[in-house]
């Protein structure tokens, strides 16, 4: 006999998404998707330079992690690379997200 379990999607509505998934920044780290999910991605802002009197990120450490609690830390993370810029963060977490979500985007 299988048993089928329903993934709680635990993002409160109104909250700041990318992509039709949830961010949230604390400090130098941004976790971008929903905790409910198997996994999320973590993306660690390693150095800043300022640019026209603003501080952009230059490099930009990525990661997917599984959400299993029953995982060591270590074990957890799926996927990595550095970027030099949030943009190319954000966009290679999206990718690697989806996929290891099995999503297909319309």
């Amino acid at each position: 006999m299988r048993v089928m379990t329903v993934e709680k999607k635990i993002t409160k509505p109104g909250s700041l998404t990318y992509k039709g998934r949830p961010l949230v920044r604390s400090g130098n780290t941004i976790y971008y998707g929903d905790m409910g999910d198997k996994y999320v991605a973590m993306l660690q802002i390693l150095s800043e330079a300022d640019f026209d009197g603003e501080t952009l990120p230059t490099k930009v450490s990525v990661q997917i992690w599984s959400t299993d609690e029953e995982l060591r830390p270590r074990d957890r993370v799926v996927k990595k690379t550095e970027k030099n810029n949030l943009f190319d963060a954000m966009n290679i977490a999206s990718i690697w997200l989806e996929r290891q979500l099995g999503e297909k985007k319309a």
